[in-house]
């Protein structure tokens, strides 16, 4: 029998086809995007990273003054200073009462002591123009630095100042204690909510439990995080007794009430997904109802429900605005949960829209982002092949 083409289907499968195949050329591009824009970061100098944007901006400018023996200058030529208004005449100092003789400066003591303090003070105050101090040395600066390896695993994270330090471990660390009280709290509730919601609650509770739960993951992150930010806080802090109003537990608990409907939701399919035989087969034998449900059904459904603790465990660690109003952003190195914490996703969040395009701050943002997503790459790898080719093979029956 010859098959028919018909113009609508075949227009809608195409169309179909090229959203499905422009949807994923886009998220390509966006993640070449990032990584092109972190690549910098394998090529730069160890000093330029620790010097920030000056060190960059005015490193051929330094080299060209050399070359020629000028003077680097930054900005306008120093000449006469702007005034506004009429120019006021330039003379002598005006001085309040008698006027006393400049001498030798006062000591009180040794005189050779006074004698080096002055020459210090000379010393410190000949820098450059202005009483600016001198810059630090190219070696000092190299010294402080260290190599870029050495300066991105670091405990400090201060990209604004002369010498800024891009160290990632306290942003990495702030994400995992985050996403780790997150999990703790929401797997549980997420998981025990779905199994009675399929097998011990009435139908009329089912149907009236499922949709509002699953409305809750609709809710904006940012009514979210308001609510740890006004209320959440204060409470934890009055409860526990905690010296700081804003820290990780904070943004643990917030976090735990985005990624709640999200386990539930998928663990509540995976549970309804189980065969009725099963349930049917040990209620036979005389297990019963709960003991069915927590040793037959709950197992035959693991792989469902740790496919929803990962995808949790994915949006814990990638959130924003949660984590930007709840947890205090203080980059601390430290094993305490109670204590502020600041995320890497808050860093790019907060940070980006005040860099300089190519700054060290800049490509420091990227690699952030990159490294946000090798870690939701990794947990999705984990998810398809532990859960398709390991779970699914012991409670799915295959061989």
């Amino acid at each position: 029998m010859k098959k028919r083409i018909r113009l609508g289907e075949f227009l809608i499968e195409k169309g179909i086809a090229t959203v499905a195949f422009g949807s994923l050329g886009a998220i390509v591009l966006i993640f070449l995007f990032v990584f092109r824009e972190a690549v910098p970061i394998f090529t730069m100098d160890a000093r330029a990273l620790s010097g920030g944007h000056e060190s960059i901006s005015s490193s051929g400018t330094t080299d060209s003054a050399k070359a020629t023996g000028e003077s680097e200058s930054y900005g306008d030529p120093v000449g006469e200073s702007e005034s506004y208004g009429d120019p006021e005449p330039v003379g002598a100092a005006e001085s309040y009462g008698e006027p006393e003789i400049v001498g030798a400066a006062e000591s009180y003591g040794d005189s050779t002591a006074a004698d080096s303090s002055a020459k210090d003070t000379s010393i410190a105050t000949s820098g450059g123009m202005l009483g600016k101090p001198p810059p630090p040395s190219e070696s000092t600066v190299s010294e402080e630095g260290g190599s870029i390896l050495s300066q991105i695993l670091s405990g400090n994270w201060q990209p604004v100042g002369d010498h800024p330090k891009f160290g990632i471990l306290p942003l990495l660390a702030g994400s995992l204690k985050v996403a780790l009280i997150a999990i703790l709290i929401a797997a549980p509730v997420g998981i025990f909510a779905a199994l009675f919601t399929s097998t011990f609650a009435p139908r009329w509770a089912k149907e009236a439990m499922k949709p509002i739960i699953e409305i809750m993951a609709g809710f904006p992150s940012v009514v979210i995080g308001f609510f740890a930010l006004t209320i959440l806080a204060s409470l934890v802090q009055t409860v526990f007794g905690l010296d700081y109003r804003l820290n990780a537990l904070v943004g643990g608990i917030a976090m735990s009430m985005a990624v709640i409907p999200l386990i539930y939701t998928i663990s509540e399919d995976a549970l309804s997904a189980v065969p009725k035989h099963f349930t049917e087969g040990s209620l036979a034998l005389g297990a019963p109802l709960w003991e069915t449900n927590l040793r037959v059904v709950l197992p035959a459904a693991i792989p469902g429900i740790f496919a929803g603790v990962l995808l949790g465990l994915g949006r814990a660690i990638g959130e924003t605005m949660i984590v930007l109003m709840a947890t205090g952003n203080a980059a601390l190195l430290s094993p305490s949960f109670v204590e502020p914490v600041r995320t890497v996703s808050a860093s790019i969040g907060a940070e980006m829209a005040e860099v300089v395009f190519g700054d060290p701050h800049y490509v420091m943002l990227f690699v952030l982002g990159s490294i946000l997503f090798c870690i939701s790459f990794a947990l999705n790898a984990v998810a398809e092949i532990f859960i398709r080719q390991r779970l699914m093979a012991k409670f799915g029956g295959a061989s």
